[in-house]
């Protein structure tokens, strides 16, 4: 979060998609179906890997924040450390 490389939040990352600055989202496996719905179609109009996880309140304390339902990682290196870590742990 300190280094600007998230946002947090659905309007903040709602924004980071639009802009074109977002390179990975992640969803909460709690979030809303419309929360869902929306960062589904929107990730894939725009080819942006989306990746479900936890909870609202894990990704939240993740960042220091209460709990969040969506991320944006608008970093790219960073994007791919996270896609290498959370693959090799699914496996």
């Amino acid at each position: 979060m300190k280094a600007g490389f998230l946002s947090a939040g659905e309007v903040a990352v709602e924004g980071a998609i639009k802009s074109g600055k977002a390179n990975m989202v992640i969803l909460a496996n709690d979030a809303s179906s419309n929360t869902i719905k929306k960062f589904e179609n929107s990730t894939k109009f725009y080819n942006i890997k989306l990746i479900r996880y936890s909870e609202k309140e894990e990704l939240g304390r993740g960042i220091g924040k209460a709990e969040r339902s969506v991320l944006a990682v608008c970093n790219h290196g960073f994007a791919n450390k996270l896609i290498t870590i959370i693959e090799n742990n699914a496996q």
